[in-house]
């Protein structure tokens, strides 16, 4: 469905906010965006890390890179003047969590016209009084409030008192694989997995050495860094299977690796919809992951991969048993999952879902920025 844009004769102009101050799952995703939506959409980049800006747009080397100061006073006046100054007809939010951001969405929402898109890539509660009143005034006025799957969608609605179908879903999507490699002809009894996230508790990886520990002729390879690699190294050496793991640290292009696995495994604790699992189903590799936030929502149990609960050692002993003891099963959730994710997760998808939701904000009447309606049941 196409928007009109009333009393604007240029290209739309679209700002990207971050405040994160690292690389994460949440930044590629908006890097990916970034690149991938139209070229007659002038797209800048804004943040407070040069690191992170310059990733961001590397996709896109035509939009303009900003980084904003931190702290002290000045802070909400540069967000606000360069706002001013650049005047973009959109402010794109992008959140690591859903208190992030604050600073940007105030400045965004201060300014007359001016609308606001806000998307919330892990859904989180919290239980601090002032964080948990400030997120859900900043989510009531946005123009248009987005997560990253329908179960993650209902879970802010929920965590912030929203209201039913107040927040939209949009997947995180990356770029297709045109030719996948095979899967391996491992020796029966083997199966090389691969699991993608920072090193830290959140994620689960201490699980999946419990699980390993189980069954013979596994071996794990853990792409990411983070607080937890020491722990997750001494669990290793206590379960004694610290010959079965591999640790590279931070990789800037995990897929590079998918070829070498048989399947990828998310252990995760809480999640949105983490790229890693787009990524192994366009290269045709069996997911085996919890069900959490909105994973389910691409990985279909017996079809596309196979699910488990968090924290549950021996469903995921078992899954590992029966990837590595049927290698036709391997090849046919990975040839399934690659088909679901070409027809819904690759970033032109994406891509056209965030411009729809932009034409139309600029299109319908702002939201309101003082006392706003009550939020529907």
């Amino acid at each position: 469905m196409e928007f009109a844009r009333p009393g604007i004769d240029r290209p739309l102009r679209v700002v990207t906010y971050t405040d994160a101050a690292g690389i994460g799952g949440a930044e590629i995703s908006l890097g990916h965006l970034v690149a991938a939506v139209s070229g007659d959409i002038e797209v800048m980049v804004l943040g407070i890390s040069q690191q992170v800006v310059n990733r961001i747009a590397a996709g896109r080397p035509q939009a303009l890179r900003l980084v904003l100061p931190t702290t002290g006073p000045q802070t909400v006046i540069a967000h606000l003047t360069t706002l001013l100054k650049l005047r973009p007809d959109v402010v794109h939010v992008n959140l690591c969590t859903p208190w992030a951001g604050a600073i940007g969405l105030a400045a965004a929402l201060m300014l007359p016209g001016l609308r606001v898109v806000r998307v919330d890539q892990l859904p989180l509660r919290t239980t601090e009084a002032l964080k948990l009143w400030r997120t859900r005034a900043l989510c009531l006025r946005v123009d248009a409030h987005v997560a990253v799957g329908k179960a993650s969608a209902r879970q802010m609605e929920d965590f912030y008192a929203l209201g039913r179908n107040t927040v939209l879903s949009v997947p995180n999507c990356v770029p297709g694989i045109e030719a996948p490699a095979p899967l391996a002809n491992r020796p029966l009894g083997k199966l090389v997995v691969g699991s993608v996230g920072r090193l830290d508790r959140m994620k689960g990886h201490d699980i999946l050495l419990r699980a390993i520990a189980q069954v013979d002729g596994v071996q794990v390879t853990i792409l990411g860094e983070g607080e937890q690699r020491t722990v997750l190294e001494q669990l290793a050496a206590e379960l004694g299977v610290s010959d079965r793991l591999y640790l590279p640290g931070w990789i800037d292009q995990p897929r590079v690796y998918l070829p070498s696995f048989d399947a990828v495994v998310m252990p995760s604790r809480s999640e949105g919809f983490p790229l890693a699992i787009v990524e192994a189903m366009l290269a045709a590799r069996p997911v085996v992951a919890t069900q959490v936030g909105s994973i389910p929502e691409a990985v279909t149990d017996g079809k596309t991969g196979l699910l488990i609960n968090k924290d549950d050692v021996d469903s995921l002993a078992a899954a590992l048993r029966r990837l590595r003891d049927e290698p036709s099963l391997r090849a046919h959730l990975g040839q399934n999952g690659r088909e679901v994710a070409r027809d819904r997760f690759t970033v032109q998808h994406m891509a056209a879902d965030y411009e729809q939701i932009w034409h139309q904000v600029i299109a319908l009447p702002q939201a309101p920025r003082l006392c706003v309606p009550c939020p529907r049941p």
